[in-house]
């Protein structure tokens, strides 16, 4: 059982590298149901005057796809920033630098999903109050998959849903580096990783892509 949450002298000795397989090594155990005990009183107690996270995950709000059970981690283990089509903006960003460059996270981790409902309603245009023009952001990864994909540019189309959501994750974290210097001089001096993966909602699985 993992009583005692992650620390500062653990935090430090993490390498970007080692932060992936944890979480890759997670999820394995997640989807072979042979996920880790723990004592979640001990670990929230230890959490209470500071946190040392590993990672950040920037995922989708999809209530399907659990970031720390996903990935079997504890409390106290990765900062979750989630909004829906897992894309970045200002406060976004904002969030992940906080994350690695205030409070010493070793890896940004983008993550999509299969089936997702923001994409599917990015490609098929949908227009509805707010989420019209957060839907824009998904657009690019929409018009890349046109160029890619034959057929009919719909969600009814699983394979063109399929490669927007690799397009929506790799394009994001095309942005990321662009729009953050912090976390691409950081990723340049090998201080943190900026990755990405695709969740499967049929076999709980992340793909790295």
């Amino acid at each position: 059982m993992i009583q005692k949450a992650i620390d500062k002298a653990t935090q430090l000795s993490l390498t970007p590298p080692l932060v992936l397989t944890d979480l890759m090594n997670g999820n394995q155990r997640y989807t072979q149901s042979k996920m880790e005990s723990r004592d979640y009183e001990s670990q929230r107690n230890d959490t209470v005057s500071g946190q040392f996270p590993k990672a950040v995950i920037l995922s989708c709000i999809d209530s399907r796809v659990p970031i720390e059970t996903i990935f079997d981690q504890g409390i106290g283990d990765v900062f979750v920033a989630r909004v829906a089509g897992n894309f970045e903006n200002t406060d976004i960003l904002g969030s992940l630098e906080y994350s690695c460059k205030a409070a010493g996270s070793k890896l940004v981790f983008v993550l999509g999903h299969e089936s997702c409902g923001a994409v599917k309603a990015a490609i098929d245009g949908v227009e509805l109050g707010n989420i019209t023009s957060m839907l824009g952001n998904i657009l690019p990864a929409v018009k890349k998959t046109a160029d890619q994909v034959e057929g009919e540019a719909s969600s009814s189309n699983s394979e063109f849903v399929a490669k927007t959501v690799e397009n929506n994750v790799a394009m994001t974290i095309e942005r990321i580096r662009e729009k953050s210097p912090i976390l691409k001089e950081m990723e340049n001096n090998g201080e943190i990783n900026i990755v990405g993966g695709v969740y499967h909602l049929s076999t709980g699985k992340v793909d790295l892509l």
